[in-house]
């Protein structure tokens, strides 16, 4: 579909004139969009040709957080791909901000911001923790630990690698994994790079395509793992402690934060994203996308693997570790 033509399915879709329409870049799993319906900027999001994924449960995930006071951008419409669009897509309010990572860290006009990041990221959380996934169907449910470890089995097998510290890590995951006493919506990617930040703080949350049912608690892990903190010595986003995320989160929810439960999820965070870092690089390797880029981030298992170390602390007691 052409330009034009995209323009003109929006304004069928809208039911208004559309203006300035122009494509974003980055995103890997749909195109991105911005254009203009009288002052108001928007921005569109569908999938790319050929991906029949439907953004329908993603749109629901949207609607539920905006009603729980989750900072999200306004969901204005949404459909599949029987529509005018030509694919699953949502229209969503444009909202100002900075979503890069570093300059959030270290540019002084966010400096205000960085003071009140964490009670915001705390706060978004609480609340989205509180919305019952029963109210959203077709939410994946998944156990990670069993779906990483056929990844990596596969993985050793087609790359003829092996990778002992991630073995250690699920030697320890296995020993270590906490009762889940919650069953709540999940963000799946709460970290730095997928919020919108201003020089008050904390804009919108984004990214919400992983949404999924598990334990609150994968969420702050996920916020503390290494990786996501860009550099900064800060184990939360890299703007501040573990004692004020979790202080933030029992204010706003009720719920007191295990500081062990973080940490296992921080782990398996870790862990994950090492696996990720495998598959991407693996594409590369087997040739079914040659790419650089994805080439470039092989180079980061290592990192997670020296990750996985600091995380664990020492903590390797009875995994046959001499």
């Amino acid at each position: 579909m052409t330009s034009t033509a995209l323009e003109d399915s929006l304004a069928t879709v809208l039911r208004e004139p559309v203006a300035d329409l122009v494509r974003l870049s980055g995103g890997a799993s749909r195109e991105t969009w911005q254009f203009r319906v009288g002052s108001r900027s928007l921005i569109l999001q569908r999938q790319r040709a050929g991906d029949v994924r439907d953004m329908g449960v993603e749109a629901a995930v949207l609607r539920a957080a905006h009603a729980a006071g989750v900072r999200v951008p306004e969901l204005l419409a949404s459909g599949d791909a029987d529509s005018p669009i030509g694919s699953s897509y949502m229209v969503l309010a444009h909202v100002e901000g900075e979503t890069i990572a570093r300059k959030i860290l270290r540019d002084e006009v966010f400096a205000d911001a960085r003071r009140v990041l964490v009670g915001d990221l705390a706060a978004s959380l609480a609340r989205l923790h509180s919305i019952d996934p029963a109210t959203i169907p077709g939410l994946p449910d998944t156990d990670q630990v069993a779906q990483y470890r056929t990844s990596l089995d596969d993985l050793n097998t087609s790359l003829d690698q092996s990778h002992p510290t991630f073995e250690l890590a699920f030697r320890w995951l296995a020993a270590n994994r906490p009762e889940s006493a919650r069953r709540t919506l999940v963000h799946g990617d709460f970290r730095l790079g997928n919020v919108m930040v201003g020089t008050d703080g904390l804009r919108a949350v984004l990214d919400w395509e992983l949404a999924h049912v598990g334990d609150p608690m994968e969420d702050l892990g996920w916020l503390c793992v290494r990786a996501w903190r860009f550099g900064s010595p800060s184990p939360v986003a890299g703007v501040g402690d573990y004692g004020d995320l979790f202080s933030a989160y029992r204010r706003e929810s009720g719920v007191a934060v295990d500081p062990d439960v973080v940490r296992w999820w921080e782990v398996l965070g870790t862990l994950k994203w090492g696996i990720m870092c495998m598959i991407q690089a693996g594409s590369h390797l087997l040739g079914a996308a040659r790419s650089h880029e994805l080439a470039a981030i092989g180079r980061r298992v290592c990192e997670n693997e020296y990750d996985l170390f600091l995380a664990l602390d020492g903590r390797w007691e009875g995994l046959g570790i001499r």
